[in-house]
C-alpha cells in the first residue's frame, strides 16, 4: 500500500529527523545501467548520531530500538545502528565520491517509541543526488516516500580502498559522512515536536559505509 506524501509527510520526516538514516549512497540505477556499473556486495551501513541528536531524543522521550537484522551498536563512541545492506548495482567512484551512485536498499530497520506513539520504519530505500538523500520506507504497514530530508557530505567523509586477490575487485570503505537536515525537514520537524536546538548546518549523524566492489565487466 502506498501513502502519498501530503498525508503522512509529519509523521515520516519528523521519525527521519529523529532516527537520521542513509539507505543508499547514490543515485538509482536502472537495469539498463547493469553493463555500465559494477556491483558493491558483502556491505553494511553505520548510522551513529551525533550528540545533540540525543539530546533531541531524550527531550521526546524517545527509545530507538533496531529491527533486525539490523542491530544496536553501543561502544566508547556512543550509539549507533548497523544495518546490513542489500547487494548493489553501482560506482562508489573511489576517486570522485560525490559521484558515487547504485541501486540498492538496507536490510532490517528502526523502531522508535515515543509518548505521543510508537514507529516502526524497514525496508529502507533512497535516493541520494547532487548531495541530497531522499527515498522511501515502511512506517507501521504504510509505504512512504519522502522529499529530501538530508544533505550528505560526501566530500567531508574518508574514503579507504583495499584491493583485494581478485583482479580489479577492491574492498571500498565510506567513512564519517556527515547527515545534516533540509529546510523542509526542520519544517516539519518543528510542526510534529516543537522547535529544535538544530538548524540545517547542524551535522544529525555521521555515516560509515562498507562494501565489496566488483567492476562490470568490459
Amino acid at each position: 500500500m502506498r501513502t502519498p506524501m501530503g498525508t503522512t509527510r509529519r509523521n515520516v520526516l519528523g521519525a527521519t529527523a529523529a532516527v537520521p538514516l542513509l539507505a543508499r549512497f547514490a543515485e538509482t540505477a536502472s537495469a539498463a545501467d547493469g553493463d555500465r556499473y559494477g556491483r558493491v556486495s558483502d556491505g553494511w551501513v553505520e548510522v551513529r548520531w551525533a550528540p545533540l541528536v540525543r539530546e533531541e531524543l531524550d527531550r521526546l522521550g524517545a527509545v530507538v530500538r533496531a529491527v533486525a537484522p539490523a542491530r544496536l551498536v553501543e561502544d566508547a563512541h556512543g550509539s549507533a545502528i548497523r544495518f546490513p545492506v542489500n547487494p548493489v548495482k553501482g560506482d562508489p567512484s573511489p576517486e570522485s565520491p560525490q559521484r558515487a551512485r547504485g541501486d540498492g536498499g538496507l536490510q532490517g530497520g528502526v523502531a522508535v517509541r515515543t509518548p505521543i506513539g510508537n514507529l516502526r520504519l524497514t525496508h529502507l530505500t533512497g535516493v541520494l543526488e547532487d548531495g541530497l538523500a531522499s527515498g522511501r520506507c515502511t512506517i507501521n504497514g504504510l509505504e512512504v516516500e519522502h522529499h529530501p530530508a538530508f544533505r550528505c557530505g560526501l566530500t567531508e567523509g574518508r574514503l579507504i580502498t583495499e584491493p583485494t586477490r581478485d583482479g580489479g575487485v577492491m574492498r571500498v570503505r565510506m567513512v564519517e559522512v556527515p547527515l545534516r537536515p533540509t529546510a523542509e525537514a526542520l519544517e516539519v520537524y518543528t510542526a510534529t515536536f516543537g522547535a529544535p536546538a538544530l538548524t540545517v548546518d547542524t551535522v544529525l549523524a555521521h555515516v560509515t559505509a562498507e562494501g565489496l566492489y566488483t567492476p562490470p565487466r568490459r
